[in-house]
């Protein structure tokens, strides 16, 4: 049959179907690579602002088009923002569980959050599984667009290391998603949401994405999406396994989230052998 043929037995336009995406222009591209890197400084710089800082840089932009890339970019300005969220059936949205809560041990608390991977010629997104203690990285995933599969392919790919009392995102509409919070409930994990507007109740992956980008994404400029995979792969495994936190006493995110296992397996070989005698 002809291509006519099936677009009238199927009830569409043949035009449609000849239509290709147009990616963004390779100046939208460098506008929102600055943009990502003014909102790691400053976080709580709203579209306004962030035109103010592009013309500093040389680029006079209006405040809609900075609107629309950061929409692309899945970012926003972090400020408190009035609790007028209506709560929909099919994306019911969930307590924040981890204030004033003393996180003590590894796999009492993960953490999730997507973030914008710039390159040359186009993006990806990257999301990340992180145990809050130890800031060990159990998965991630990366994608040519926010859709929900991804990240609970990083879920299932976490859940194959352990299982956490508590899980926290934020409100984004993929980890609201009845796929993704009932894969949560049938492990009967007690799922946490950063409060509306709250991005540093999720603190831990925003220091993440934070070395991520400037010690990694920012120098490479990947050219091609098996670039940032591969350079990803190499960074991260380098993040668990050798780069020293100062906050986990200069040990790696390796050593302390395996830690607990290693003094299992000690403990229970001794009493085998105190068994055995």
């Amino acid at each position: 049959m002809s291509i006519r043929q099936q677009c009238a037995l199927l009830g569409i336009s043949r035009a449609g179907l000849y239509y290709e995406p147009v990616g963004e222009s390779a100046l939208n591209l460098e506008l929102m690579r600055l943009i990502d890197e003014q909102y790691l400084r400053t976080p709580f710089y709203g579209a306004r602002k962030m035109c103010v800082s592009l013309g500093e840089q040389g680029h006079e932009v209006n405040r809609k088009r900075v609107q629309r890339l950061m929409q692309v970019m899945g970012i926003e300005a972090i400020y408190q923002k009035p609790r007028t969220t209506v709560l929909d059936k099919a994306h019911e949205k969930y307590p924040y569980l981890l204030r004033d809560l003393v996180i003590t041990r590894p796999n009492q608390v993960w953490a999730t959050d997507i973030t914008y991977i710039p390159m040359r010629r186009g993006f990806l997104y990257l999301v990340a599984v992180v145990d809050w203690f130890s800031r060990y990285v159990l998965s991630w995933e990366l994608s040519n667009s926010m859709d929900v599969s991804f990240c609970i392919q990083a879920l299932r790919s976490a859940l194959r290391m352990g299982k956490p009392e508590i899980f926290n995102s934020d409100q984004g509409s993929q980890f609201t998603s009845t796929d993704f919070t009932g894969l949560l409930k049938g492990e009967t994990i007690q799922i946490s949401m950063d409060g509306k507007g709250r991005a540093l109740d999720n603190i831990i992956v925003e220091r993440l994405w934070r070395s991520v980008k400037y010690e990694e994404v920012y120098i490479k400029d990947y050219a091609r999406g098996v670039d940032a995979h591969e350079g990803l792969t190499r960074y991260l495994r380098f993040f668990n396994e050798e780069r020293p936190h100062q906050s986990l006493g200069y040990r790696t995110p390796s050593e302390v989230y395996f830690e607990r296992a290693k003094k299992k397996r000690t403990e229970s070989s001794a009493n085998e052998e105190r068994a055995s005698a």
